[in-house]
């Protein structure tokens, strides 16, 4: 018991160090994250019946998605392409920057539903503006689970 104290102090006290030396911006580690935005959470889950649920295999999953980092020439049309399987068939949603998007008069969102368990969904925006650069995201879900995909975004300026 004694024993499990002094780890408990010692893991504390290194926090303590850690948090002081992150506000102050002295860390060590320098490089970036190695965590590609977007990427799905798995593991294990301590109840077996929560593993299996979780983990099902008729969970969402994206097949296909666009590329991570786009560069768009304003002006012009930019899509992103999304396609999901999944039993039942998951539904996709787009946020850019966190916010759902719906369609207006210059963005539009198609679907298809390719077979009982798959589905394909891209986003057009023509013609691009500055504003919309930033962070899209696909995301698929379904009772079983929930996938997303994430594209950056950012405007470049053509000299014709």
């Amino acid at each position: 018991m004694l024993l499990k104290r002094a780890i408990v102090a010692a893991l504390m006290l290194l926090l303590i160090v850690f948090e002081t030396e992150a506000r102050r911006g002295r860390t060590r580690s320098r490089t970036k994250s190695k965590v590609q935005i977007g990427l799905p959470i798995t593991g294990k889950y301590r109840d077996p019946e929560s593993d299996r649920y979780y983990n099902s295999n008729d969970g969402a999953k994206i097949l296909l998605a666009s590329h991570f980092d786009l560069e768009y020439v304003l002006g012009h049309k930019i899509a992103f392409l999304c396609t999901a399987k999944g039993t039942p068939r998951p539904h996709i949603t787009w946020f850019k920057d966190g916010v759902e998007i719906f369609a207006h008069h210059y963005l539009h969102i198609h679907e298809w539903l390719i077979d009982d368990d798959r589905v394909k969904s891209k986003i057009e925006i023509d013609p691009a503006t500055q504003m919309d650069a930033g962070v899209y995201e696909c995301t698929a879900d379904n009772m079983y689970a929930i996938d997303r995909r994430s594209f950056k975004t950012d405007f470049s300026i053509a000299f014709d």
